[in-house]
């Protein structure tokens, strides 16, 4: 059979495979088989002094159906723990849906569907199943809600409900048969005015969100990365010119890699002035934001950039070793937990190519211990540290900037 053209681990389907997945049932069965056996064996053994050569071979027919029968209840059984151990992995199938709760929409995004030429040769599978998180779980009351809806008509107003789901965990979100809300993208400027032209109002879908303008959020302490960041009269300064030590210049950095930086990846939680930025350098960044408190990647695109509307638990869409520059700064620190900062850091190696930049800007430290985890956290990777500034800013706080280079791995 030719190759599947359905894409694995793109957040739209993936595949069961029909094969043992689990050594540990391997184990079982064979336990299972090797233990009846030698106790049918002991077995026939036993009964070896029969008077009548009819009866004691009537007798081991008899005991030769009740084993056979034995092992078959036992291979059955296995089977049944593997198909449960699969459905486990598989993730989804933990949501029960039989619950009265559950819409007809969400079953039939769910349901398998059999491969129209069977088998695949290649990777086995003969089943595709819809991918969901598998923390759609805990939320399936509000998943149920996410998907009621009337098909093929306009969907509900409800990207924050989307949203909240997202940071449940429940991702990737299922696909919907209905129809977006259409906001009209008025006052749109031409690439690259739109790199620092203002965005109007009307351009964006304000549900859901406490402010209904572009005024209302400019002076707003939206994260420890996005004070004012809507105001792009502001931001015009940002990468451009030294306001501490701890501020790197966008040419500085460039240069560290030897002009071989096209494309990047920017994980700081801000209104995308470092891709409009480096968009004016001609080098390509991929924002990674939500609409936390504001409609940041409805923003991000109205500047004629790329926003990733993703949480930064996911893994992220993107094959090993592609991006050369990543860009990171506070929000890095997942919830402030070390071994969810340790997950996202070496997910952000993997898609970093050998001799790409990385580059920690102003990540607040706060206290010294918290310092000298991320710096031995750091120092795992072996990266070539190009620059490394420890700076203090107001109120005794500490703050981290690094550039530095992934090594080539062997």
């Amino acid at each position: 059979m030719g190759s599947v053209s359905l894409k694995i681990g793109d957040g739209t389907a993936r595949f069961r495979r029909t094969t043992i997945c689990s050594s540990a049932v391997n184990l079982l069965m064979l336990f299972s088989v090797v233990t009846t056996n030698l106790f049918a064996l002991y077995a026939f053994s036993s009964h070896s002094q029969a008077n009548s050569p009819l009866l004691h071979h009537s007798n081991n027919v008899s005991l030769v159906s009740q084993h056979l029968s034995l092992i078959l209840r036992e291979i059955d059984s296995s089977q049944r723990k593997l198909a449960q151990m699969e459905k486990q992995m598989l993730g989804y199938e933990s949501i029960d849906l039989s619950r009265p709760n559950i819409v007809p929409e969400l079953k039939l995004f769910l349901q398998r569907h059999q491969l129209p030429l069977g088998k695949d040769s290649r990777t086995g599978i003969t089943e595709m199943v819809s991918s969901v998180g598998h923390s759609c779980e805990k939320s399936a009351d509000l998943l149920s809600q996410y998907m009621s809806y009337k098909m093929f008509d306009k969907c509900p107003d409800d990207w924050s409900l989307g949203q909240k789901l997202i940071l449940r965990a429940c991702e990737p979100l299922p696909r919907r048969r209905c129809l977006a809300k259409t906001v009209y993208k008025q006052d749109l400027s031409r690439y690259p005015d739109s790199l620092w032209r203002s965005v109007s109002n009307k351009s964006v879908n304000w549900s859901g969100l406490g402010c209904k303008s572009f005024d209302c959020l400019k002076g707003k302490k939206l994260s420890r990365d996005c004070v004012g960041c809507f105001d792009l009269g502001n931001e015009k300064d940002r990468f451009v010119k030294v306001k501490g030590k701890n501020d790197f210049l966008i040419d500085d950095v460039l240069g560290l890699g030897s002009g071989k930086i096209r494309i990047g990846f920017d994980i700081s939680g801000g209104s995308g002035t470092f891709a409009a930025r480096m968009a004016e350098k001609n080098v390509t960044i991929i924002t990674n934001t939500l609409n936390n408190g504001a409609p940041f990647s409805e923003f991000i695109a109205a500047r004629g950039l790329f926003p990733l509307f993703l949480s930064l638990d996911h893994r992220f869409p993107f094959l090993d070793n592609v991006f050369d520059l990543i860009h990171a700064s506070s929000g890095l620190d997942v919830e402030g937990k070390p071994e969810k900062l340790e997950f996202l850091m070496f997910d952000l190696d993997r898609v970093l190519k050998p001799g790409g930049l990385f580059w920690l800007d102003n990540f607040y430290c706060a206290n010294d211990e918290k310092k000298k985890d991320l710096t031995r956290l750091i120092e795992r990777f072996g990266y070539k540290k190009l620059k490394w500034v420890i700076g203090e800013k107001a109120d005794a706080q500490v703050y981290l900037s690094v550039a530095l280079q992934k090594p080539v791995r062997v």
